[in-house]
């Protein structure tokens, strides 16, 4: 969770009000992201919009605060928490994320914290799982050790059957969604997607059977995006953060990812795993 720079209208914290996020408050929510050097574009809260329900809190008629849940099956990602700066001191941001959690119901519940909202986040009971590594800066051209083909829309139920077996999330039509304004990236054992986002273009999520599937699905994006820029936020455990740097990707900041389990997740297969994220916002 972060907070914004003060506006110039003094705000009054006596009487915050809540409303469901809707389309007409996506202006106000790039407002606030871009107050705290958020990349996201207009197109970016979209397509978070797109597969989430929200609230913002109203303070004298103005959005002060936004936060999403982005369901996918059995799980939902708590994401696009911006609190005003103005606001805080007052349980604004507690207030939001009891809204949103509520939104997510009995789903098992993440999201990737910054080390200002650790603490709230801990006293909602959510538990720090690990790392993801945000990693970004102008692609180097490199050829993929493994060989990588351009999938197809066609390909998106199978490819969201190895998401799911990875993940536990249930996330066809998000896939669907990104396929249509962006590439695919295949090989055997694995996918990765590769879109527009923020200052260039973002690669995620990549999912692969094993570490060396992984690192040609990352080549291969950076190849395909060789001196543009270039983001991928990384899950730390698996190891990619070096191939990464390689590839002219520099670390440029760490989130915690969280988990709140209410509901014991479905069986999946442990074939597949997540080595880089869609979104730090969507998982």
């Amino acid at each position: 969770m972060t907070s914004t720079k003060p506006l110039k209208t003094p705000l009054s914290q006596a009487n915050i009000t809540f409303e469901p996020f809707t389309q007409d408050h996506l202006a106000d929510g790039l407002r606030m992201s871009q107050a705290v050097q958020w990349p996201h574009r207009a197109e970016d809260w979209a397509l978070s919009l797109s597969v989430s329900n929200g609230v913002v809190a109203m303070a004298d008629g103005q959005v002060v605060g936004t936060a999403l849940c982005s369901s996918f099956g059995a799980v939902a990602t708590m994401n696009m928490i911006i609190v005003d700066a103005d606001m805080r001191g007052c349980g604004l941001g507690r207030g939001l994320m009891e809204r949103v959690i509520a939104l997510g119901g009995a789903r098992e519940l993440r999201l990737v914290a910054t080390a200002d909202g650790l603490p709230l986040y801990e006293k909602l009971g959510f538990q720090a799982t690990g790392r993801i590594l945000q990693h970004q800066g102008i692609a180097r051209p490199a050829t993929p050790d493994l060989p990588v083909a351009t999938g197809t829309t066609d390909d998106i139920a199978r490819l969201a059957q190895m998401d799911t077996a990875a993940s536990g999330m249930s996330r066809d039509a998000l896939l669907a969604t990104i396929a249509a304004g962006g590439e695919i990236l295949t090989h055997q054992n694995g996918f990765a997607m590769l879109r527009s986002f923020g200052r260039g273009k973002v690669v995620g999520p990549i999912v692969a059977k094993d570490a060396a599937t992984a690192r040609a699905l990352l080549t291969e994006a950076a190849n395909r995006c060789a001196g543009q820029f270039l983001r991928v936020d990384l899950v730390e455990e698996h190891g990619l953060a070096g191939h990464a740097q390689d590839l002219g990707l520099d670390h440029t900041g760490t989130g915690i990812a969280m988990r709140r389990a209410q509901a014991s997740l479905p069986a999946r297969s442990t074939d597949f795993k997540t080595y880089a994220l869609v979104s730090q916002a969507l998982g």
